[in-house]
């Protein structure tokens, strides 16, 4: 009996979320994204692989209220991706994957977690696999997307539905939005001085990668501490230098987090706020 294993670099609908954050990250960083060509080549309406990613999104994004109805729509969804041009399939793929390789480190592209991340691998399981290869496997991947697409929405003005909403817009309106909001955040946060830019990059970039983000905010106090000692030095007022002094000490608790959460991040700014105007005085 085989044992139903899942594959990164072959899953079609973990390659095209980890392609549209890599656009993001890239122009986060100013840089001419080597993924939008990319997706527009391998993406486009006439590829085996938009085919198979739309029978993913399906899985994905479609509700029903009875499990008889999610599991007649697994078997049409197996039905559909049966009848896709295997050859053409693989073979775009593989060069999906070479291009990708050339344009990026794999280790550092495949880091980021993916959102349905448990649903895409349970697809792509039921993609690859028949009954025969191992029936309970089967049986558990197809009880888990039934479970996903009979599971209640929340309320529609909700964070998670207005990001299922955006989801479903097509692949160009996503990667046109992902422009125009870091456009808009780059005219907001204009004033942030290099060391708050530097963080909000690197929480955005890094925010799938909890060690490699864990890592650099240890540097980050690290800077800070060093910085408010150096300024602290210069104060006069006793009250204002014991103060200084509890808030950098403060900060040694951020070198033990085990988790990077939005406050710990959002704290760091503020300190960067407060040597900003520490300078100024």
């Amino acid at each position: 009996m085989k044992n139903l294993k899942h594959s990164k670099f072959k899953n079609t609908g973990v390659l095209f979320e980890l392609l549209v954050r890599q656009v993001a990250s890239d122009t986060l960083n100013n840089v001419d994204s080597k993924a939008i060509p990319i997706i527009k080549k391998y993406f486009g309406k006439s590829t085996e692989l938009a085919k198979e990613f739309d029978l993913y999104q399906t899985l994905v994004k479609e509700k029903f209220a009875k499990e008889n109805k999610a599991a007649q729509l697994i078997e049409a969804v197996l039905v559909a991706r049966a009848k896709l041009n295997h050859a053409a399939l693989n073979r775009q793929k593989y060069n999906l994957i070479k291009e990708i390789k050339s344009s990026y480190v794999l280790e550092d592209f495949f880091k980021a977690k993916v959102n349905n991340y448990k649903i895409l691998a349970s697809a792509y399981k039921l993609f690859e696999y028949t009954v025969s290869d191992n029936p309970a496997g089967i049986v558990d991947n197809k009880d888990i997307i039934v479970e996903h697409i009979t599971r209640k929405d929340v309320k529609s003005n909700s964070p998670l539905n207005e990001m299922k909403a955006f989801e479903a817009q097509d692949k160009e309106v996503r990667l046109l939005s992902y422009k125009i909001l870091v456009d808009k955040f780059n005219t907001k946060y204009s004033k942030l001085n290099e060391g708050q830019k530097s963080l909000l990059r690197q929480y955005i970039n890094s925010v799938n990668d909890s060690s490699e983000l864990k890592t650099f905010l240890v540097a980050e106090v690290t800077k800070i501490q060093k910085d408010l000692k150096s300024l602290n030095a210069k104060v006069t007022d006793k009250v204002t230098k014991i103060k200084l002094s509890e808030v950098t000490n403060l900060l040694n608790t951020y070198k033990e987090v085990k988790v990077v959460k939005d406050n710990h991040v959002l704290n760091l700014l503020r300190f960067h706020e407060l040597i900003k105007e520490l300078k100024k005085a």
